[in-house]
Formats: C-alpha cells, structure tokens, sequence
C-alpha cells in the first residue's frame, strides 16, 4: 500500500494541493445549522481539502453558510448534495465515520490521528470520505454501519462531543499533518553579536553613564560587572547591539547640548 512521504523541512513552502488530499471527501450527514457548513468548508480549505458532500441538510445553500466559509466558499459552491448517505459515499474505497461515544461496531476504532494516516495510505487506491453526523446526535448506528473504520477525537472522558465544524477542523489537521507533516514557518537566523562588538557597546556604555553621573568612574562598585552578566543571559544579536549604542550615541548628543547649554549661560 502506498505512503506518501513526510515534510521533515523547518520551511513550509506549499503551491498545489496534494493528490491524497484531492481524493478525500468530507461527509456531513443532515448538518442542521448552516453555519456549521460554512465553518467546516473554511476548516477544509485551510488544511487543502477540496471536496464537501451534504446528506439531507436542512438549509443549504444559506447566507449564514456563505458567512462563516470566508476563504473556503468556493468548496460550498462546489458541494455535492444528496439524499442519502449511500449516494454521498458512491466510489469511495474507504468511509470512516467520525463519533465521539463508544458504539457496537464491526469495524475498527482508531483515534483520528491513526484514521488520518489510514485514510492518506488508503488514498493511493481512490476516494476516501470522512463521514460525520449531525450537531444533535451526531451518525446513527445505521449510517455509522456504512463505514469501515470508525475515528474519535480524544478528549477528556465524560465530556460533551465537539461542534460540528471544531471535529472537521480537527481531522481536517490531522489528514494535512499526514500528508505534509508539521513543519512550521521559521524565524529570521539569530545572528549572535560577537565578543568585540559587546565590548565596544560597554565601553560606550561606561562613557554614558559616567556623563550622567550614574556611574562614579573612581568607585564602580558592581554595576558593570552585574550588566555584563545581565548581557551574557540575554545572548544579545547584532542587531540588538546596534540598537543599544544607537540609543547611548543619541544620549551623549543631548547630554552634549545640555552642557553645551550650560556653558552659555554660564558666559556673561
């Protein structure tokens, strides 16, 4: 059986969506509030799933569904609906239903992140849909007997199940993480200041705070020693450096017109 493989990159750089996720179908039985549609549309198209099928929902299509897609409108445009369950899943190698209650079941139970893996592997032999009930009673035992494998969401026991759209975002994740992995955008590089460039910085410092009188050149006591150490933890960048005698070079410009000042009033 096929695996597609897993970004290990610490840089997420994605264009076209991925054939696996081209052939997954989310499924949802008798949605009765459109809202949950357009969020579960946005949960797909946030996560690079294109294909939305509807069984029986009671309002659709709905302003309130068109509201909540944002991005993800074009998948309700696109949306297949159907009467019953059995025409939503026609084609499809693989159903997997998504319920948060232990059931009688023939099939297997798997957590969702296992059901996403299953779910991409079984992708390489066609369509897999992701089947889940409506808000109230989630899928009936006989729609959950159309599946083969079903998948729950971990949570904590005793719990209500999660909001229609909340589970699709969830699976939605988890089938990307499986295709894509879970490389993240990165930071610009830490360019670390080097030990020249920090002695020059205390050297101007030590300047500055003798001309404002805060540091007693002829007794110092411990404040620079206790800056030095203050410095070390912080593992001060170059550019952080630069900002810091940037700010001590303006203080001796004012410093310098203060005095300046001073001596001309000082002159008769």
């Amino acid at each position: 059986m096929e695996c597609f493989p897993t970004a290990h990159s610490t840089r997420l750089v994605l264009s076209d969506p991925h054939p696996a996720l081209e052939r997954v179908r989310i499924v949802l039985c008798a949605p009765s509030h459109p809202g949950n549609i357009g969020a579960a549309a946005r949960a797909m198209y946030t996560m690079g799933l294109s294909r939305l099928a509807l069984v029986a929902p009671r309002q659709f299509p709905h302003p309130d569904a068109d509201a909540l897609a944002a991005g993800g409108a074009g998948l309700l445009r696109g949306a297949s609906v159907h009467d019953e369950l059995d025409a939503a899943l026609a084609g499809v190698t693989l159903a997997i239903g998504l319920s948060a209650r232990p059931r009688e079941f023939a099939g297997e139970a798997l957590p969702v992140r296992s059901a996403a893996l299953e779910a991409v592997r079984c992708t390489a032999r066609g369509d897999v849909a992701l089947v889940f009930g409506n808000e109230m009673s989630g899928l009936s035992n006989e729609e959950l007997a159309r599946c083969q494998i079903v998948a729950t969401i971990p949570g904590m026991p005793g719990t209500s199940s999660l909001n229609l759209a909340a589970a699709v975002q969830v699976a939605a994740y988890e089938l990307f993480v499986a295709v894509h992995g879970d490389a993240v955008w990165t930071a610009p590089a830490f360019v670390p200041a080097t030990q020249d460039e920090i002695a020059q910085l205390f050297a101007q410092g030590e300047r500055t705070l003798v001309a404002m009188r805060f540091l007693d050149s002829k007794m110092p006591r411990r404040l620079l020693p206790r800056l030095r150490r203050l410095f070390a933890r912080a593992r001060l960048e170059r550019e952080e450096v630069n900002i810091l005698r940037g700010i001590l070079a303006r203080i001796d410009q004012l410093l310098a017109r203060a005095r300046a000042s001073e001596r001309e009033e000082r002159t008769p």
